[in-house]
């Protein structure tokens, strides 16, 4: 459980911290109610809604490369040598 709850955290909170930078970016630049659809309708959502959504979207991205960078520097020795209870 240790070990599944540090990998978890090695990847989330490094994944926060670029989330808020992008957030902190991507806002500098784009009104968020200047957004629109694709079919040119304003999205009608808060500016709260439209911040939370997108950065809960840049956490995500973000949580999946740093998922993929843990799982990929990983060796084979290591997969394999570890029970699947472990896991």
């Amino acid at each position: 459980m240790k070990r599944t709850l540090r990998r978890t955290a090695a990847i989330t909170w490094p994944a926060f911290l670029v989330a808020a930078v992008l957030e902190i970016a991507v806002f500098a630049l784009v009104d968020p109610q200047a957004l629109h659809t694709l079919a040119g309708e304003r999205l009608g959502l808060s500016d709260l809604a439209i911040y939370s959504i997108a950065f809960l979207g840049f956490w995500l991205c973000t949580s999946v490369a740093c998922g993929l960078a843990v799982l990929l520097e990983r060796s084979a020795d290591d997969i394999n040598a570890e029970p699947l209870a472990d896991r």
